[in-house]
């Protein structure tokens, strides 16, 4: 059974998701709104095997050093340049198509929901792939200036869910932000 990919992203109204490569509300922190992120790419449905977060090179440098690799998931950086992983992550490969072929085979007995956390070519990607895609959206109701995009969302091929089983509802508010949870799930033609 083909697998389904998760995306999860915090965006700006304008779709931006990043600045000088931090969030765009840096330095304030949402740390409810990490918390979520957190529990949705963390926890694994199935017992004994750990979700799977794959992210590019910038994003995985974006990720404070202390904070390297994000625990109890399986880190896999894509990188055309790189030839070994970065310190601290578990795998490297050169495209998501390769990163999906490591999954499917020598992680298939290890791994459980796969998680894309970034950048915004990575996320394309994801959106443009085949299958049940499912994009987790934190909708910030903030404008900050941003650097760094989410690609347009198509209402013709994603639906947006009127719930979803861990997803909190309704308005959420951190140090005078706004933000509500999303999801919105592939429309399989």
């Amino acid at each position: 059974m083909a697998r389904i990919l998760n995306g999860i992203v915090a965006m700006c109204p304008n779709l931006g998701i990043g600045k000088d490569g931090n969030l765009p509300w840096h330095p304030t922190r949402l740390n409810e709104e990490f918390k979520y992120f957190r529990k949705m790419t963390a926890t694994a449905s199935v017992e004994g095997k750990q979700n799977v977060v794959i992210m590019g090179r910038k994003t995985w440098f974006s990720i404070p050093e202390k904070n390297r690799p994000l625990n109890n998931r399986i880190n896999i950086v894509l990188s055309r340049q790189l030839k070994d992983p970065p310190h601290g992550a578990h795998h490297l490969a050169p495209d998501f198509i390769s990163a999906l072929r490591l999954i499917n085979t020598e992680l298939s007995e290890r791994a459980d929901q796969v998680w894309v956390i970034g950048g915004s070519s990575l996320y394309k990607e994801l959106m443009e792939s085949q299958g049940i895609r499912r994009l987790f959206v934190t909708q910030v109701l903030k404008q900050f200036p941003c650097d760094t995009f989410f690609p347009e969302l198509s209402t013709d091929d994603y639906n947006l869910l009127p719930s979803f089983p861990g997803v909190p509802q309704g308005l959420q508010e951190e140090n005078g932000i706004q933000y509500k949870f999303e999801v919105y799930e592939s429309i399989v033609h």
